[in-house]
């Protein structure tokens, strides 16, 4: 028996790969394992290969495996594209009806199983990828009535007919491979899990949720891979919260109607992916201009352009620092689990209205779309701020002058108050401002403004900007990332301390301001420094010699072919650098 291992569905897109993994997957969840999925899908609506690897554990996992134990083929290449993967005495369950082969020197062993056949005779072939994790719980050892509640969730609106005909094709696919084929390796039997009930689900959901909890009712925003499933999620929700979805006409009106909804006083937001976030820059600066709290979510994916849309990188990250033009106090936060993109979406709505600033949520698609196993969030810890948002009447000010909503403060926050309260009324502009919001070239004026702006975030209050896993005072090797690199990180440093590498560990998850205070010191302690990043020109790395210096000590680990890193590419690339 195993207590993990790797399981994965592929075929052409259109064919049912995705509900393949997700009956397989929730019924596994729902059974008590700790599961991490990572989609690999076309940016075409139908056609073209499509995978979904998962990885199933009785403790838990934040990464992809670096090989492979099942590979479900629906197609020959499936098996030609993936059998790669497969460790030696690996298993390929694949449909009889293509006549599978296995390519010639790989050590793995074919199970053909007719599951088009099978289904069809139930009834339709669509039927097959039922067939296909009935075959896959046989090699389990799962019983398939484990399955019933997943389908019944999943099918049981399209009555119970159907529910009874999709389980009789995952008993007969469990039937098929232990009697026809007469399958019986207990080394692929999976250990039991502790059956307790936790969630399962994408970063994307996690970000919504989160910003359900935050108290957030209004998002504007345009769909865009990998960012789509946010406004999904809470088109669904946020109707029965009071709240409402508006799906704009682009990405600009998206944000200015968040900044918009903000100052009217609601919390809101708008979620993209890179290029929706170039077409945003001009209303970022009028949010940090205006000072209106907005938040945006940037789920990062591969540009530029359009580039690869539905492939892993991290390559925005100098734009969300930088993009705008002029200067404007932001902040960019970078979750690096799915519970962190839960707490971190909420902490960014507070920090937004306290500070008063644009602040970006920076995700990439792996975390946005990677579903994993979660533990129950603590509802107890959520927190809501709303800085100096006045909710008290107004003094009249004498001579019946405009409120100083821009008011040079010593910690650089202005009163804010929302439209329509009695002596709160001001000039709101983008262009330069008085402290009541009237236009001003005034050169006095200008510095005393611009100064009161940047210096909000001096004394920037966010709990652990780094996530730490520090072993040693002295290690040989300090490892640097940041968003879903972090469970990959983890894997590659137990197997360099297993070669006797002393190795710590860094998972940056506040970009900016950064927090040199809290890395110096790491840094200084390590003879050298990785980066490992999604990207090709070290973008993080550059951040690191930019505010913490020791440069000489500083290597950049670097993966920018679309697919996210293995923990051996780490593992192996961190030895060649040592």
């Amino acid at each position: 028996m195993v207590n993990q291992l790797s399981w994965k569905v592929g075929g052409q897109q259109g064919e049912g790969i995705e509900s393949t993994g997700e009956v397989f997957s929730i019924a596994l969840n729902r059974l008590g394992y700790y599961l991490y999925g990572y989609r690999h899908f076309s940016s075409r609506i139908k056609g073209g290969h499509t995978n979904n690897k998962i990885r199933v554990s009785t403790t838990q996992v934040r990464s992809i495996s670096d090989d492979l134990d099942i590979l479900v083929a629906f197609d020959q290449e499936t098996i030609d594209v993936n059998v790669h993967e497969l460790k030696e005495s690996g298993i390929v369950l694949a449909d009889a009806k293509f006549n599978p082969t296995i390519p010639e020197g790989e050590n793995v062993t074919l199970y053909s199983v007719p599951f088009t056949e099978i289904a069809t005779e139930l009834g339709t072939s669509l039927m097959k990828n039922m067939v296909a994790i009935g075959a896959s719980s046989a090699i389990l050892n799962i019983n398939t009535e484990q399955f019933h509640d997943v389908v019944q969730d999943t099918y049981g609106k399209k009555g119970e007919k159907i529910v009874e005909k999709n389980m009789q094709a995952i008993e007969k696919g469990a039937e098929y491979l232990k009697k026809e084929l007469g399958f019986n390796r207990q080394d692929m039997f999976l250990e039991k899990a502790d059956g307790k009930k936790r969630m399962f689900m994408i970063g994307n959901d996690a970000i919504a949720l989160g910003a359900l909890a935050g108290g957030s009712r209004f998002m504007a925003a345009y769909p865009i891979t990998p960012a789509s499933e946010i406004m999904e999620y809470l088109i669904k929700k946020l109707p029965k919260f009071g709240g409402a979805v508006i799906q704009t006409e682009d990405e600009i009106a998206a944000c200015t109607m968040a900044i918009g909804a903000n100052y009217a006083g609601a919390r809101t937001f708008t979620a993209s992916a890179g290029p929706g976030l170039s077409l945003m820059m001009e209303a970022i600066g009028l949010s940090g201009m205006t000072e209106q709290p907005l938040v945006i979510i940037d789920t990062q994916r591969g540009g530029p352009s359009t580039g690869l849309p539905t492939k892993q990188e991290q390559s925005d990250l100098m734009a969300m620092i930088y993009g705008t033009h002029g200067e404007i106090p932001k902040v960019v936060m970078a979750p690096s689990t799915v519970e962190e993109a839960f707490y971190d979406t909420i902490e960014a709505f507070n920090i937004a209205e306290e500070y008063q600033v644009p602040v970006i949520l920076l995700t990439d698609l792996q975390l946005s779309l990677g579903k994993q196993t979660v533990d129950p969030l603590h509802y107890n810890k959520i927190e809501i701020r709303r800085g100096k948002l006045l909710s008290e009447e107004l003094p009249e000010r004498e001579n019946k002058e405009y409120f100083k909503r821009f008011e040079v403060t010593e910690d650089g926050i202005s009163p804010r108050v929302i439209p329509g309260m009695k002596h709160g009324i001001h000039h709101v502009t983008g262009v330069e401002h008085d402290e009541a919001g009237k236009p001003s070239e005034s050169a006095v004026n200008r510095v005393a403004q611009m100064d009161k702006r940047l210096r909000k975030l001096n004394h920037l209050n966010f709990p652990n900007p780094i996530h730490k896993n520090i072993q040693h005072e002295s290690p040989d090797v300090l490892l640097v990332g940041f968003i879903s690199t972090r469970g990959t990180i983890e894997e590659a440093m137990e197997r360099l301390e297993l070669d006797g590498v002393k190795v710590n560990h860094a998972q940056i998850r506040l970009i900016h301001p950064f927090p040199t205070e809290e890395l110096l010191p790491l840094v200084e302690a390590a003879k050298k420094v990785i980066v490992v990043e999604n990207n090709a020109t070290g973008q993080l790395a550059s951040l690191l010699k930019m505010n913490v210096g020791n440069a000489q000590k500083i290597s950049s680990l670097l993966k920018y072919d679309g697919n996210p890193f293995l923990p051996q590419e780490i593992y192996t690339r961190s030895k060649e650098l040592i």
